[in-house]
């Protein structure tokens, strides 16, 4: 899932500084299980909004609602009533639902509440964690379904490195916790699954067109598919 964490409240605070009538737009779906752009969470930045002013002069009149996903068009204008009066909107989903939200209602400004982090897992009871980067060109298979890209600081596709010590990843001293190794887990899991003969096959240099280089990305249904 997308995982995205709150801004700054001052920073939003200042955000929205200016407008008289705001909506506070929850997303129910990814930021929603990540606890930090659901309708709860839409409803207790309002009231934080209202109840951290420190003075009632200028506050703007917050409207909360929140639709499935704010990145998809049809739901947002079939399902997604602007009331009268609302001068912006404050989103509190991915950039993706940002932007889809520029798109279709464009003579409003739309701001950002949360920055958008990684494509994530819920390993543990309220622990999300990094597991793709959306690289465009998956070697899960060659890799026993371990990622590389996401999971190492260097993105090695021939590793461990040197700085792999215990099974352990060298930032681990930097960021102040433990940080497996990727390729030590990639090793462990290959010896699983019976394939640790694969580890010495070489991986050529990535050709990371696929992720950036040719602008941004389009998976299109509407098409033939051949």
């Amino acid at each position: 899932m997308i995982v995205g964490h709150q801004k700054p409240f001052e920073e939003i605070k200042a955000s929205i500084a200016g407008y008289r009538k705001v909506l506070v737009l929850g997303c129910g779906t990814c930021v929603s299980v990540c606890l930090t752009g659901g309708d709860r969470q839409a409803q207790i930045l309002a009231s934080d909004l209202v109840q951290k002013n420190g003075t009632r002069q200028n506050q703007p009149d917050l409207e909360v609602k929140t639709i499935e996903r704010q990145c998809e068009r049809d739901l947002l204008k079939n399902f997604l009533k602007i009331s009268k009066g609302t001068e912006a909107i404050l989103s509190l989903a991915c950039g993706a639902g940002v932007q889809t939200l520029v798109d279709v209602f464009g003579e409003l400004p739309v701001i950002p509440a949360l920055n958008t982090t990684f494509l994530g897992a819920l390993d543990e009871p309220g622990v999300w964690n990094e597991k793709c980067q959306g690289c465009g060109d998956c070697i899960l298979a060659a890799t026993g379904g371990i990622c590389p890209v996401a999971r190492c600081a260097k993105r090695l596709f021939n590793g461990p490195c040197g700085g792999s010590s215990g099974g352990r990843c060298e930032i681990s001293a930097i960021v102040g916790r433990h940080i497996d190794c990727v390729w030590q887990l990639i090793i462990d899991r290959l010896k699983v699954l019976g394939r640790l003969d694969e580890y010495t096959d070489y991986r050529p240099p990535k050709d990371w067109s696929a992720e950036t280089a040719k602008g941004p990305r389009t998976l299109d249904h509407t098409k033939a598919q051949s």
